[in-house]
């Protein structure tokens, strides 16, 4: 009587949870990283409130982590609305990157690495429904390029439960920021705009264990 007591009132804690993820990705996440003071890597952290896929973990489950951010007036909105958080501004490039800035055109939660996507038409295309659903209007701005890698190290990181990855098409680039050999999330939530390519590359070392939604993949370490 007193477990079904414990899972009855489990399961009415989760029910009272806000969730702050589009399409409940926080919610659904907590199935799979159902324990307290995890550590979360989010990249495409927005304002650190916006659609956020780790703020729930954090307000409900006491998780801390890293939240990176390109867009350097997000990113003061980031600092300020998630102040247990290390914050950063850049956006993620791969290991091999050699300039310190990289452009990108600005369009709030849909804000693109400029030439990041696999056509023109296909940005343009994307820059324009942000626009349209945002009620924003775009421009062009150069933001600081880091690897994952580097900042990760930067911040002595030893240990990641959840990596969410939400770069709009740029997600391969910032994956190939990843030094697998040192870092291996346990779980990886990417916006997989381009899935195959995604898969291929994570292989050998994670498998995609859930689909949370039309474009949002869980992938699992592979142990």
């Amino acid at each position: 009587m007193s477990s079904l007591s414990k899972g009855i009132r489990k399961l009415i804690s989760h029910w009272r949870k806000t969730s702050y993820a589009l399409n409940e990705l926080d919610l659904k996440l907590e199935r799979y990283l159902d324990f307290d003071e995890g550590f979360f890597v989010e990249a495409g952290a927005n304002d650190g409130i916006k659609q956020s896929n780790t703020l729930l973990f954090e307000k409900y489950r006491k998780w801390c982590g890293l939240l990176i951010e390109p867009v350097p007036e997000l990113y003061r909105a980031c600092c300020r609305n998630r102040p247990r958080c290390a914050v950063e501004n850049a956006a993620l490039v791969p290991l091999d990157y050699a300039d310190e800035n990289i452009e990108m055109r600005y369009c709030d939660l849909m804000s693109v690495v400029a030439g990041g996507m696999k056509s023109a038409e296909e940005e343009q295309e994307h820059i324009d429904k942000g626009c349209e659903i945002q009620r924003v209007e775009t421009h062009q701005l150069t933001v600081p390029a880091r690897s994952l890698t580097s900042i990760l190290d930067e911040h002595q990181v030893t240990h990641i439960d959840l990596l969410s990855l939400d770069v709009e098409g740029y997600e391969l680039s910032a994956l190939q920021g990843l030094d697998f050999a040192r870092y291996q999330p346990l779980y990886m939530l990417i916006e997989a705009r381009y899935r195959e390519e995604i898969d291929d590359y994570l292989a050998p070392h994670y498998a995609p264990v859930a689909t949370l939604s039309y474009h949002d993949v869980l992938y699992q370490r592979r142990l």
